[in-house]
């Protein structure tokens, strides 16, 4: 069974990977950054850590305003550092676990949280800046990771009654994982800043002392606020505090303070901060039966003749194939695909198996393999395939024979213009 150790807080200002980069260690003015993080490596590696679960926010660099979620579960095995501008840090990429983290994604779902979940993005500096802190002369931090994004920067943002109560989910579902291994929740950011308009520059380290207080032996005082307060006595982005309120809300009423420490150099009040969980082991019943409801939707599923549902571990595996023909939306690679597909193949990364089933367009062991349906259709369609046809393959059926299955013989694709009429 997975246990929650404890709960870490750190910022993730890029004061904090900037100064690990450029080696300012024994400057006195940047040495209470790395005091702070030598003491959260120190915890980290005497409790043993396995799997760190990492709340952090994107600063608007893997995650645009074109699609801007709440709540976004990393379900990857490696994340790499992210160009954010100036190039990406030289950094080791953190190792995901992807057992614990498919399983948190299906216990979050059934909760009835509404998840989003990435993988094969680069992650910026709200992660690794303190990820990379646990690194030590030796190399990075060997543990693996559960990245969760949040959406805080793009209005409205979850409440702090929101992330509370994802905190206690999370609990739910890490303990009801049944691999031994001993889990930290980690959230970053804050604590008191902001970094746009007039107000850039602000302050609050009388609210940031408090806020760890209440954090600690009252977090229900900040259950209850709302962000305009947060926004007020910690500034706009400084409201990214309420990510706190996960790792807070997953551990157990009682939790013992192990190390707090801030410093305000310039921009951002800079905090590290670590509570050891004081809970008791949890009631194996209700384990056993928190498991069965993970699982109760789609139970099953898996044994429909002909079926194979797309979960998460199909689709980590398939990802370069899947990415690979759902490109075929860009007009560029339609054409290479039609008229230099080796290359392009190649260039892509795909093995041979991958160019072996597209190349002779072996539909049903695609969707065997794990390639969805809805980027098989953009290939048909860039082919002059109907759909019909497709479904026929799957059936191992001609064209003609799958037609007369249907109250009326018709075909179609998702093409459009020309290529849509063409095939009328």
């Amino acid at each position: 069974m997975a246990r929650i150790v404890g709960g870490i807080g750190a910022s993730h200002s890029p004061t904090i990977g900037f100064a690990k980069d450029t080696g300012k260690q024994n400057d006195p003015a940047w040495k209470p950054i790395f005091d702070g993080f030598h003491a959260i490596r120190g915890w980290v590696h005497a409790k043993k850590i396995d799997v760190i679960f990492m709340i952090y926010n994107d600063h608007i660099t893997s995650f645009f305003l074109d699609h801007y979620s709440a709540f976004v579960l990393g379900i990857d095995d490696r994340y790499v550092a992210a160009d954010e501008g100036g190039g990406p840090r030289d950094v080791a990429p953190a190792m995901g676990h992807l057992g614990l983290s498919q399983h948190i994604g299906m216990s979050l779902v059934a909760d009835e949280f509404d998840m989003s979940f990435f993988q094969g993005k680069p992650v910026d500096h709200g992660f690794l800046s303190p990820l990379s802190m646990l690194g030590d002369e030796r190399g990075p931090w060997p543990g693996q990771v559960v990245p969760l994004q949040v959406g805080v920067l793009q209005l409205p943002v979850p409440t702090a009654k929101r992330m509370w109560k994802l905190g206690q989910a999370l609990r739910r579902a890490i303990e009801s994982y049944p691999e031994d291994l001993n889990v930290a929740i980690m959230a970053t950011g804050g604590l008191s800043h902001q970094v746009h308009g007039e107000r850039a520059g602000f302050l609050n380290e009388a609210w940031d002392n408090e806020f760890l207080d209440l954090l600690e032996k009252a977090p229900e005082q900040l259950v209850n606020m709302r962000i305009a307060e947060y926004a007020a006595k910690g500034g706009m982005e400084g409201a990214e505090v309420i990510m706190w309120l996960i790792m807070r809300g997953a551990l157990s009423d009682r939790v013992n303070l192990a190390h707090k420490q801030t410093y305000a150099p310039s921009v951002t009040n800079i905090a590290t901060l670590v509570f050891e969980d004081l809970g008791g082991e949890p009631d194996a019943a209700a384990l056993a039966a928190h498991r069965q409801h993970i699982g109760h939707e789609l139970e099953g599923a898996g044994a429909l003749q002909g079926t194979y549902p797309f979960t998460h571990a199909r689709s980590h595996a398939n990802l370069r194939i899947n990415r690979f023909l759902h490109a075929l939306t860009r007009p560029e690679h339609r054409a290479r695909f039609v008229n230099d597909f080796e290359a392009l193949a190649t260039e892509h990364g795909l093995s041979e198996e991958e160019k072996d089933l597209i190349r002779h367009r072996k539909w049903i062991e695609m969707i065997r393999r794990g390639v969805i349906f809805f980027v098989l259709e953009k290939m048909a369609a860039v082919l002059g395939v109907p759909n019909p046809a497709v479904y026929a393959a799957f059936r191992g059926e001609t064209l003609e024979q799958f037609l007369a299955t249907r109250k009326l013989p018709i075909t179609y694709s998702v093409a459009g213009g020309s290529k849509a009429r063409n095939m009328s």
